[in-house]
Parts: C-alpha cells; structure tokens; sequence
C-alpha cells in the first residue's frame, strides 16, 4: 500500500467492491437528496448547507487527523459529495433556471481545466500517486465535478432527450463496460480509463435510483424512495465495515500503525 514516492496513499484500492460502492452512494447521493430536499421538505439549499459543513468537518479530518486511507472516512465524504454534487446541479437548473445542455458543457470544460493543472503541477494523474495532500486535494475537486457533472448529464439523457431511465441506465452501463473492454484487451490507458469510468458512473447511479423510485408513468418502477435509500445504504455500511477490518489486518501483519 506505500508508494515509492512521498508514504502512504489516501485513497482506496481499485477493486470490484471499490465500483460496486462507488455506483451504490452515486444512487444514494441521487435519491437522498430527493429525499431530504423534497420528501422531509427541508429543501434544496439547506440540505446543501448542511450536507456541505457536515463534509467539511470530515475533510479537515481527512487533512489534519489521517495520514492515509481511512475507509469509512473516505466513503462518507464521497456519499456527501454525491449529495452535494446532485443539490448544486439540481438549484442550477430548478432554482436559477440554467440548462442541463449549458450545464453539462459548462461542467465538462471545467473539469478539463482542472486536469490540466493538475496534469501540469503534479505530472501524472495516476490514481496509485495520491499520496500528498495536494494531489489529494485536486482528487476531491474532481470528484465533486465529477457528481455535479454526472447529475446533469444523467438527467440530460433521460429528460432533456426523453430516453427514459431504463435506457440511460442501459446506456451508461454499456459505455463503462466498452471502457473496461478497451483498458484490459485493447490496451486503453488506465489512467484515461480509471477516469472516464468514474466520471461515468455518477450518471449510471443517477439513473439508477430514478429507474427505481421515480413513478410508473415517468419510466420507473416507483419503490418507495426510504426503502431504495435504506438497503443501498445498508449494503456501502457493511462494505465499508469489511474494508475497515481489512485494513486492519493489513496494519497487523505490517507491524505497524500507519
């Protein structure tokens, strides 16, 4: 787990179980904000306040207190920032009144630019080099983007273009599946591929919580919203409690604390 340049990495290792999290608190981060916004009515903007000072906290710890990867430190900013991510692309487009279109390309052409200055500051954007705070601190900027971004194109997809949630969930799917296909067989960078797949699987976990809670008529299958956001938040608790005593085991066997 220690990389040759700089100590210990701050964030997880890329595995099956790293995926399967990351796409259940996108859908978590979609329907729990619907939730807390719009079915406790406390509203969008106070959500976000709330959702952004509660991540906040955890940052600073992330910053000051931890020195390496702390499973449920780590996923819990990451369930936030897909709260947080889906509030400000919902206020753009509900309350201020900007496009999905606008927004998606607006988004995109932001999140090139932080690249670049991170490509150009840090020279590589390697998923196994976040271990400086810094390059970690460009690593949040840009999955904060990454859930702003997905929302909107995920709701782009499927209401602006009107292709239904079970299509873009297909659509979504397939596209991370060609990805997977041109890193492990037609020899895609992986650090392009690690990238893109992130990116895209906000949208697929979007389009997944809106596949299941949204009404019949409106192309779901209208389970109720506490009970998506229960069992798929269930299921990232259980996970993170088995990579925490992974982790654990991990220190044990190194002789050490770190």
């Amino acid at each position: 787990m220690k990389n040759i340049q700089n100590g210990l990495l701050r964030v997880p290792e890329i595995t099956l179980i790293f995926w399967i999290i990351k796409v259940l608190s996108t859908t978590v981060g979609e329907t729990g904000a619907d939730f807390l916004a719009e079915d406790l009515g406390l509203g969008m903007p106070l959500v976000a306040g709330i959702m952004s000072f509660i991540m906040a906290v955890l940052l600073i710890f992330q910053f000051t207190k931890f020195k390496k990867y702390i499973p449920w430190n780590y996923w819990s900013i990451v369930i936030l920032m897909s709260i947080i991510g889906t509030l400000i692309t919902d206020i753009l487009v509900d309350d201020i009144g900007i496009s999905l279109l606008t927004l998606s390309i607006v988004f995109t052409i932001s999140m090139i630019a932080v690249f670049i200055v991170w490509f150009k500051e840090e020279k590589t954007l390697s998923i196994h080099s976040i271990n400086t705070g810094v390059r970690e601190i460009y690593y949040w900027i840009i999955i904060l983007m990454a859930f702003a971004l997905g929302t909107g194109v995920g709701d782009l997809i499927s209401e602006y273009f009107e292709l239904g949630y079970g299509i873009a969930l297909l659509l979504f799917g397939g596209a991370i599946a060609l990805i997977a296909f041109s890193v492990f067989v037609l020899k895609l960078d992986r650090t392009l591929g690690f990238w893109l797949a992130f990116i895209l699987t906000r949208p697929l976990g979007a389009s997944l919580g809106d596949f299941f809670t949204q009404p019949l008529e409106n192309g779901g299958i209208d389970i109720n919203i506490g009970i998506v956001n229960a069992v798929f938040f269930t299921a990232i608790v259980s996970m993170v409690i088995y990579l925490s005593a992974k982790e654990k085991i991990k220190e044990k066997e190194h002789g050490t604390n770190f």
